[in-house]
């Protein structure tokens, strides 16, 4: 039988609703209504799932969770807070909570966090053991624990109607992620539609998303279906959905609450049938902290969350990568490259991989296409590869560069072409990411685009 699911918790009446609303879907609950008299039934109870009140009556909650995942760090803890205490949830989440609950919330949505927990506890306790293997999923390539574990939360989630919240830095594989989960879905023979919400300017967007019929603005000469609709009877993805604008962000709300779309211009509404999964390389709950993103569209998008661990997290899968990238571009470019040297795995396995699978598959192009094997070899590799790369931590990506780099270059030049260095260099210094380009300069990825277009619009007319 499995261990109870412990709630600390000191209002008696949420204690009472816990009881009841788990109780009824089959779970036993045992409640302790102070962090002393919860920390004893932890002891007790061994619990892999807590929900947890931070705000306690002897006792700071995140200190507790703290002592409790020292000695047992695989229990999955639920923090609950009040409305507008945002700060503390994202303290716990930091800290090594699961999941947070902001009261008040709905039965389902304490369901949902249980059920997610539990389940992840027994997949994570299953791939230890070795009780279930699951092979990489078509198209990705990589056999480390944290990847294997991203198998099977797509394998598990495939199935359902469940929204999927991916997260993950630029270059992890997001997309090909969201395409994982509609191809093993129900929904495989119906259309798969990304939609790149950094990349759409902000006055667009709507229309990209829910369509528009003629004449309904400027421009809008012929009526044009939106993504939502394309996609009815299959899965909608929505990438970078952090950069999308906070009026848009409530009109998707709606969205998904009613599964109807009003194309700009239209007055009558329509019923579609769609799935939609996000993806994002920000911290999604810093950006509800800080107001630039919805907190009740984030609960009703963030139920099955996946993360993509970065490259440097994975182990020798830079390896499997790096080889299976060199045989497809070798024969791509009628080249002869059979292996990787030594000092080439070396190197490839203590690189920091700013830019992740992006960054390796980009330099592995760069030495195919400059030359032939049959061994990559260090000579062969770009300049920057020669050198070990510095983990984030000793990094400031908004730190400004030294003034000699700065002033030096840029006294004498017109405003324009200073914005247009700052910005390339900004870029250039993450790996090649607009996105994450734009969160460190504070503007819209969209913005950067529309300058970039308009960069090589003045080139091609020079």
């Amino acid at each position: 039988m499995p261990a109870p699911i412990l709630a600390i918790e000191d209002t008696l009446s949420l204690q009472m609703i816990y009881q009841t609303v788990l109780g009824n879907a089959g779970h036993r609950v045992i409640t302790a209504e102070t962090a002393a008299d919860g920390l004893k039934q932890f002891h007790k109870i061994k619990p892999c799932v807590v929900l947890l009140d931070l705000s306690l009556p002897d006792r700071d909650g995140l200190a507790l969770m703290t002592d409790c995942l020292t000695e047992r760090p695989d229990t999955c803890f639920i923090v609950i807070t009040a409305n507008g205490s945002i700060n503390r949830a994202v303290q716990a989440m930091r800290a090594g909570a699961y999941e947070f609950l902001v009261k008040p919330f709905d039965e389902q949505r304490l369901l949902a966090a249980v059920k997610n927990a539990q389940s992840d506890i027994m997949r994570a306790r299953a791939l230890k053991s070795g009780e279930i293997k699951h092979p990489p999923i078509k198209e990705f390539i990589g056999s480390s624990p944290a990847m294997r574990d991203v198998y099977s939360k797509i394998r598990s989630v495939s199935q359902s109607m469940a929204t999927v919240f991916i997260s993950g830095e630029s270059g992890t594989g997001k997309e090909l992620c969201a395409q994982a989960v509609h191809d093993q879905s129900n929904r495989a023979n119906g259309p798969f539609v990304p939609l790149n919400c950094g990349a759409i300017p902000q006055d667009l967007l709507e229309s990209e998303v829910f369509g528009h019929l003629k004449g309904s603005f400027t421009g809008a000469i012929t009526d044009k279906p939106g993504a939502a609709a394309v996609a009815d009877g299959g899965t909608l993805f929505l990438d970078e959905i952090c950069e999308m604008d906070l009026n848009l962000q409530t009109k998707l709300l709606r969205f998904i609450q009613t599964s109807t779309i009003r194309p700009v211009g239209s007055t009558t509404a329509r019923k579609v049938n769609v799935r939609i999964l996000c993806a994002t390389n920000r911290d999604p709950i810093e950006e509800v902290r800080r107001g630039r993103f919805r907190q009740d569209l984030f609960y009703r998008l963030h139920v099955v969350p996946i993360h993509l661990p970065p490259l440097h997290e994975r182990g020798d899968d830079v390896l499997e990568l790096a080889e299976a990238a060199l045989r497809r571009f070798s024969q791509e470019e009628g080249r002869n490259f059979t292996a990787l040297s030594d000092d080439v795995k070396q190197i490839f396995l203590s690189h920091h991989w700013p830019g992740n699978v992006r960054q390796l598959l980009n330099v592995l192009r760069n030495v195919v296409v400059l030359n032939d094997g049959p061994l990559v070899t260090k000579s062969m590799l770009p300049m920057d590869m020669h050198h070990p790369t510095p983990p984030p931590a000793t990094q400031t990506a908004t730190a400004p560069a030294p003034a000699e780099a700065t002033t030096g270059t840029l006294i004498g030049r017109t405003l324009a072409e200073i914005e247009e260095i700052v910005i390339e260099e900004t870029i250039a210094r993450h790996g090649g990411s607009v996105p994450r380009a734009a969160h460190v300069l504070d503007v819209s990825p969209s913005t950067i685009y529309r300058k970039r277009a308009s960069w090589k619009k003045r080139e091609r007319s020079s």
